[in-house]
């Protein structure tokens, strides 16, 4: 148990040490962490925030750590290790970890907390609120139009609130476009099982799915694979422009600039222009998108593509908002 509490205490700093000269700038006074929950490799969400990290790094001169926590405890550990190793601003990248940001932060005022995702705000703690039902709407529109059987699916990791809100925003664009569409929901309860995101795929598009709004991290890979190998299926990506991952099998994907929104943020803090707040990152901010798939498009009826830019040029101007159950779109 000992060697385990050194090691976890040692931890943020030998994430910036081990890469040496290339992750960190020696003198500088601005120092950034990254807690991920899952694995950089994803191509995806995390990948998304490490690169936004390395962005930050070369960018503003920042010196940088990055730790991918195992467990709830670990956020916890983490987080006040890089507090108390005087780090200016730390990022925990997801809804998961404002808990443990709320614990933390009182016992380091000159750090800032962030979490991507997150709602939670204190005298240095921020949240940073993806508007991804926005682009998942639209998405939804896609499928609608794009399924042959009339069943749609969706694949996620864990059940947490913006992932269930996406869900019911693409099932609604989708019946926007064909109100008897059929929507089968699933949930893996992890992030990282490439495995199970593609037995989870093979049972859905066994029951007649054959497009999938996957948003699954690791996991998610998993689902390209089943749709690639079955030829039964089509996949909307999230997080990341997953439009290569499969290109022969995605239609599209729901694209969250990540590296963008961290910069945004990084640079208020390191200007000391930085207030705690909720920052709204959407459409408008155009830090959330839909990207299709160039070499798929022709998949998707001319009305429908002129439907979705019809729709986002309404949501730009606030003249309607994205449900976030299955009710239709409302007039604020």
């Amino acid at each position: 148990m000992r060697l385990r509490h050194l090691a976890l205490a040692l931890a943020p700093v030998l994430s910036t040490a081990c890469g040496g000269a290339k992750d960190a700038a020696p003198s500088s006074t601005f120092k950034v962490a990254l807690l991920t929950p899952g694995p950089i490799s994803d191509q995806s969400w995390n990948g998304g925030a490490y690169a936004g990290l390395q962005r930050i790094k070369d960018s503003l001169g920042a010196q940088v750590s990055h730790i991918q926590t195992k467990t709830p405890a670990e956020f916890d550990e983490n987080f006040r290790q890089y507090g108390a190793q005087g780090y200016t601003l730390v990022f925990g990248h997801g809804f998961e970890y404002q808990d443990a940001a709320l614990r933390v932060a009182p016992q380091f005022p000159k750090t800032i907390f962030v979490t991507t995702s997150g709602t939670t705000v204190g005298p240095n703690i921020a949240g940073m609120n993806f508007a991804f039902e926005e682009a998942s709407y639209l998405a939804g529109m896609v499928a609608g139009a794009t399924t042959s059987t009339g069943t749609i699916g969706c694949i996620g990791g864990t059940e947490l609130p913006p992932v269930k809100v996406s869900f019911a925003a693409f099932e609604a664009g989708a019946r926007r476009v064909r109100p008897d569409v059929k929507v089968v929901v699933s949930y893996l309860g992890n992030w990282d099982d490439v495995g199970a995101g593609k037995e989870q795929a093979l049972a859905q598009i066994g029951r007649g799915v054959d497009v999938i709004f996957q948003n699954a991290d690791a996991a998610g890979l998993g689902v390209f694979q089943a749709a690639r190998e079955t030829r039964k299926a089509f996949v909307i990506g999230s997080n990341a422009n997953q439009n290569g991952v499969a290109p022969e099998v995605v239609l599209g994907s729901v694209v969250i600039d990540i590296p963008h929104a961290l910069m945004l943020v990084a640079r208020e803090v390191k200007a000391g222009t930085f207030t705690p707040r909720v920052v709204p990152l959407g459409l408008k901010s155009d830090v959330v998108t839909l990207v299709l798939n160039d070499a798929l498009r022709a998949r998707i009826p001319a009305a429908v593509l002129a439907g979705v830019d019809s729709v986002k040029g309404e949501l730009l101007a606030g003249r309607i908002v994205v449900p976030r159950g299955t009710t239709p779109p409302v007039t604020p």
